[in-house]
């Protein structure tokens, strides 16, 4: 499982952090219904940009493995546990 950002290479910088967060919750290290960790805490942790942060979490929203909910954050789905997480 990668954990780092290569904030140079090929791969775009939302796509490497929506590849980690997904690692983390399909392995389970985030369980369903739990919280993501908080966009500054995620920008702090890899060093990325707040939109980077943005565009990952919407991508895995977009993917149904988290739901946001307004002026709460993003929060980990049940189908996590459906796709081999939890």
């Amino acid at each position: 499982m990668a954990t780092t950002i290569e904030h140079d290479g090929p791969v775009p910088v939302h796509r490497q952090l929506a590849d980690i967060l997904r690692d983390q919750i399909l392995s389970g290290h985030i369980e369903p219904d739990c919280a993501l960790p908080s966009e500054a805490d995620i920008r702090q942790r890899y060093g990325v940009l707040p939109e980077d942060v943005r565009r990952a979490i919407q991508e895995l929203s977009d993917e149904g493995l988290v739901y946001i909910l307004a002026d709460q954050g993003a929060y980990v789905s049940s189908r996590a546990e459906e796709t081999g997480g939890g």
